[in-house]
């Protein structure tokens, strides 16, 4: 039983270990953000590469909550300016998807931070 008792702190010890291990893959690789934008085409760059994304934004984007960030993604094309984008974005990927939104879609918090 001794023995037992002697082994509790390295037990513990590897269950928060194997705990943080498991939030930081939740947050770091699969944990995504929605945030909204809207394209600025003075705030776009042609960028060289082997794929085909050939543009990148640099825009301001915010939460569901107002909270702003400035995010960068790359597209193919040059977007139709003023469109509202909904970004997914990853904290260590960055933009991982986009989609086109109305303005009538976004939070109440971004349309006040945009606003529009």
């Amino acid at each position: 039983m001794e023995d037992f008792k002697e082994k509790i702190p390295i037990i513990i010890a590897l269950i928060i270990v194997i705990a943080l291990i498991i939030g930081a893959y939740y947050f770091l690789l699969v944990h995504k953000d929605i945030y909204y934008t809207q394209i600025d085409n003075t705030k776009i760059q042609e960028v060289s590469g082997s794929d085909d994304m050939k543009y990148e934004y640099t825009l301001t984007a915010y939460n569901k909550n107002g909270k702003e960030k400035e995010v960068k993604f790359k597209t193919s094309r040059e977007l139709r300016e003023g469109a509202y984008l909904e970004l997914e974005v990853m904290q260590m990927r960055g933009v991982i998807s986009w989609r086109e939104v109305q303005q009538d879609e976004l939070p109440e918090d971004v349309k006040t931070a945009m606003n529009t």
